[in-house]
This record gives C-alpha cells, sequence and structure tokens, in this order.
C-alpha cells in the first residue's frame, strides 16, 4: 500500500507542477464563473468552487509533502554520500539534518566566521566570493 501511495504522490506532485495542470485548473475557474449566469449567482454556485477548491487543496498538500520528503530525504543521502567519499570533508557533518534549529543555526554561524571573517548576518563572505568573479 505504500509504494502505491507513493508513486501516487510522485505522479500527482510532477503533474501538478506543469503547464497542463495550470490550463486545466484555469479553464475550470473560467467554466465555473461563466455559469454563474445561469444558476443566478446562487449560494450553491459559490459553494460548488468553494468546496472543490479546499478539497483539491487539501489533498494536495499530503501529496506533494510526501514527494518533496522523498526527496529531501535522496539529497541527503546523496550529500552523505559524497561528504563520506570525499577524504578531506567532515565525516560530522553527516546526519546533522537531525539536529535541532538552533544547532543547525550555530553550525551555519561558526563555518561562516571559521571560513569568511565577515558578520555572518550581512553574507559579505559571500560577497567577497561573488566579486571575485
Amino acid at each position: 500500500m505504500g509504494r502505491i501511495f507513493e508513486r501516487f504522490a510522485q505522479s500527482v506532485a510532477g503533474w501538478a507542477g506543469r503547464p497542463p495542470a495550470f490550463v486545466f485548473a484555469f479553464l475550470i475557474i473560467v467554466v465555473w464563473g461563466f455559469s454563474g449566469p445561469v444558476f443566478h449567482w446562487s449560494d450553491t454556485w459559490q459553494l460548488v468552487i468553494n468546496t472543490g477548491t479546499t478539497i483539491v487543496t487539501f489533498l494536495m498538500v499530503f501529496l506533494i509533502q510526501n514527494a518533496q520528503n522523498r526527496d529531501a530525504a535522496a539529497l541527503q543521502a546523496k550529500l552523505d554520500e559524497v561528504i563520506r567519499a570525499i577524504a578531506e570533508a567532515r565525516n560530522e557533518f553527516i546526519g546533522i539534518e537531525h539536529l535541532s534549529e538552533k544547532q543547525l543555526l550555530d553550525i551555519r554561524d561558526r563555518l561562516e566566521r571559521e571560513f569568511g571573517e565577515a558578520d555572518p548576518a550581512r553574507h559579505e563572505s559571500i560577497e567577497k566570493v561573488i566579486s571575485r568573479r
């Protein structure tokens, strides 16, 4: 069951991000808008689009989140492998995605101070690298 859901989520998330999905959604809104006079702009007419978009949005959140979680886990595994394969890399960085946000920010700030004597909040060290190009 889990594998079927993963395939379905990946397919839907992939399709939802493409132009035909936008065109399809836009056409639904246009048809709904033009049907307003037929239904005399009734509360039911408005409820149809509100309910439909709410249901689609609710379900898409879970499908897209599943696809993003899988992509993030795959990317993290690839980065861990790169760290492991490079002799000069620090293996302590493998698995840091499990640390708290505060711990991650502390590591980031320490790295920025270590490798770019500038204020980490202003990104001066990055600006120096960019200006060298």
